[in-house]
């Protein structure tokens, strides 16, 4: 708080720590607090409220574990989320330590405009995009015709396909950028003393670049992971009758049924799961949350 005070002034800090205090209280604790209270309690009428039958128990948890179809969903939802995180990481480590290192600091800012075009647009009108791209009579299946590299069109959008495809495409920013920051701190010099000392390429990545860059990989796994655990418009507009998302119960459940007790249930197994992921990523890759949150 004193750095703040040197840096801003007393007035502005102030205002910085309260807006801050009011969005981390009001708009993210308190609201998981009444959630948290509803899980525990069953979905009756407004007029049985308070009454006997009004009880703290663990049935919405249990609902979950009595629905094997629920179950394998879930599983499914964290299965696909980490394939994404994983492609994700496979593609923008090198596009990463490319815009960092190799092209000239001043032709970045302009990469990194045409990187951004595309979310100035919704969220759900790059689904729906996608969604007339990935038909079976849209303009993929007939360019690869045209070229010839396919004899017959592709159900793009069958099983998992268009959502790995439309998750892929709406989060890859956000595992670009903390890995971009980590190895644009690197010092050169550092890499350039390996290749002096005749290491090859990718022992260089893999003793100098990417252990400076556990901080920014794990930070991109972290935010892209819970993305798309937590999607709801890419798996509703891009799923097929047999990839359903776990996210898509949870809606289900609070605005189809008007259960929000059981939705909350099932949105707190959902927390759980991030919370248990974001451990295991610390773990992993040997860093710690502070270093996360940079």
């Amino acid at each position: 708080m004193g750095e703040l005070i040197r840096r801003y002034g007393t007035g502005l800090s102030i205002a910085m720590v309260a807006l801050t205090a009011f969005w981390l209280l009001i708009l993210v604790v308190v609201p998981n607090l009444v959630l948290f209270e509803f899980s525990f309690k069953p979905y009756l009428p407004v007029a049985e409220l308070g009454g006997p039958k009004d009880f703290y128990s663990l049935a919405n948890y249990q609902t979950f574990l009595k629905s094997p179809i629920h179950i394998v969903i879930f599983g499914k939802t964290v299965l696909y989320s980490a394939i994404v995180t994983l492609i994700c990481l496979v593609m923008c480590y090198p596009l990463a330590y490319f815009l960092a290192k190799v092209i000239k600091p001043a032709n970045a800012p302009t990469i990194f405009l045409l990187l951004l075009i595309p979310l100035w647009v919704s969220e759900i009108l790059r689904s729906f995009a996608w969604f007339i791209i990935l038909a079976f009579q849209g303009p993929l299946n007939a360019l690869l015709l045209g070229l010839h590299i396919i004899h017959d069109p592709i159900r793009w959008l069958s099983g998992f396909n268009g959502v790995i495809i439309g998750l892929i495409y709406s989060y890859v920013l956000f595992m670009l950028f903390p890995i971009y920051n980590a190895i644009s701190s690197l010092d050169t010099n550092q890499i350039e003393a390996s290749q002096d000392l005749g290491s090859p390429t990718w022992r260089t990545h893999w003793r100098v670049v990417i252990p400076h860059s556990k901080p920014g990989i794990a930070s991109g796994c972290v935010m892209v992971f819970m993305l798309c655990a937590g999607s709801v418009i890419v798996p509703s507009t891009l799923a097929s009758t047999n990839s359903r998302w776990f996210t898509e119960i949870i809606q289900q459940w609070m605005f189809e049924g008007l259960d929000w007790n059981t939705g909350a249930a099932y949105a707190f197994l959902l927390l759980m799961l991030c919370i248990i992921f974001v451990s295991l990523v610390m773990r992993l890759l040997n860093v710690r949350l502070v270093d996360i949150a940079k």
